[in-house]
C-alpha cells in the first residue's frame, strides 16, 4: 500500500499548489520535487483560483496566515474540481487571530487531509488555545501512555470535518475517523530543523496528488516516508559528525532516493 502511493507520485508527477509561509517555502518546494511532484507557490488573490485549476493537489499552510483569503478562494476552487486539499493549521491555538482564521478555513473548505502537531490538532478539535508558538506543548505530545486519548481526539476531528487527520510528533497518528494508524518512524533531530512539519504537509500534498481518491492511504504513506527518511538522514548525520543544517539536506536527499520497496520494508506502523 505505502509503496504503491510513492510510485503513484513518481508516475504522475502531480502539480502541487502550495500556499505556505516564507520561512519554509523553499524546503516545501524541494521536498515535493524530491518525492517526484512539481511545486507551485502562488499566493496572489488574482491568480490562486486559476493556478488551483491546473493543480493535482492544494496545500494551505497557516504559517501564511495573512493569505487565508487566498486559501479560501483556492480551496473552494479545489472543492469544485475534486482536487484534494490539505490543511496545515500552524499555531492554530496560539492567538485569537489564528483560532478565528482556522475556523474560517474549516467552514469554507472541505479538506481531504489535516496535518498538525498535537497542540494544533487539539486547538482545532476543541476550539481552545494550545501549543507553544509553532511547537506542540510538552503535555500534548503523543506518547505510548497517551495514545488512546490522542487517537480519540484525532478521530473526533476527522469525523467532524470529513478529513483524514495526521497528528505528527514522537509518534504519528493517521486516521479518517474509522481506521487509525500509529507510525513509529522518525527521530528527535527532525524537531530541530525549521519546517519539518511544513515539509511533511507538502509531502502529503504530493502523495494526495498521486492518489487523489485515497487520502487516508496517501497521508499514511507520506507520514511513514518522512519518518523513514528522517531516520536515514540521522544515520548519515551521526556517521559524518554533521549538524542540523546538513541533516535537513540529507532528509530531502533521502526522500529523493527512497524506493517503494524500501518504504514498505522500513516503515513501522500498526492499525489501532
Amino acid at each position: 500500500m505505502l509503496g504503491t502511493c510513492l510510485n503513484a507520485v513518481r508516475r504522475r508527477a502531480p502539480l502541487v499548489h502550495t500556499i505556505t509561509n516564507f520561512v519554509t517555502v523553499n524546503d516545501c518546494a524541494n521536498i515535493i520535487l524530491a518525492a517526484g511532484g512539481s511545486p507551485t507557490m502562488a499566493h496572489d488573490l488574482r491568480e490562486v483560483e486559476e493556478i488551483t485549476g491546473a493543480a493535482a493537489a492544494l496545500v494551505c499552510n497557516m504559517g501564511a496566515v495573512a493569505d487565508v483569503d487566498a486559501m479560501l478562494l483556492a480551496g473552494k476552487r479545489a472543492n469544485a474540481l475534486g482536487v484534494p486539499a490539505v490543511l496545515d493549521p500552524v499555531a492554530a491555538g496560539a492567538s485569537a487571530l489564528r483560532r478565528r482564521e482556522s475556523a474560517r478555513l474549516l467552514e469554507g473548505v472541505r479538506f481531504s487531509v489535516i496535518r498538525g502537531n498535537a497542540s494544533e490538532i487539539r486547538a482545532l478539535a476543541l476550539g481552545v488555545g494550545a501549543g507553544c508558538g509553532v511547537d506542540a506543548a510538552a503535555g500534548d505530545l503523543v506518547t505510548e501512555a497517551g495514545l488512546d486519548e490522542a487517537a480519540d481526539l484525532a478521530r473526533g476531528l476527522a469525523r467532524s470535518t470529513g478529513a483524514a487527520v495526521v497528528v505528527s510528533g514522537p509518534l504519528d497518528l493517521v486516521t479518517d475517523g474509522a481506521r487509525t494508524f500509529v507510525v513509529r518512524n522518525g527521530c528527535p533531530e527532525m524537531s530541530r530543523i525549521t519546517g519539518s512539519g511544513c515539509m511533511l504537509t507538502a509531502l502529503i500534498g504530493a502523495f494526495c496528488g498521486g492518489s487523489p481518491a485515497q487520502p487516508l492511504e496517501a497521508a499514511l504513506a507520506a507520514t511513514a516516508a518522512m519518518g523513514v527518511c528522517g531516520e536515514r538522514a540521522d544515520e548519515r548525520r551521526m556517521a559524518n559528525g554533521t549538524g542540523n543544517a546538513t541533516f535537513r539536506n540529507d532528509l530531502i536527499d533521502a526522500v529523493s532516493l527512497l524506493t517503494a520497496e524500501e518504504l514498505e520494508r522500513e516503515a513501522r506502523y500498526d492499525e489501532l
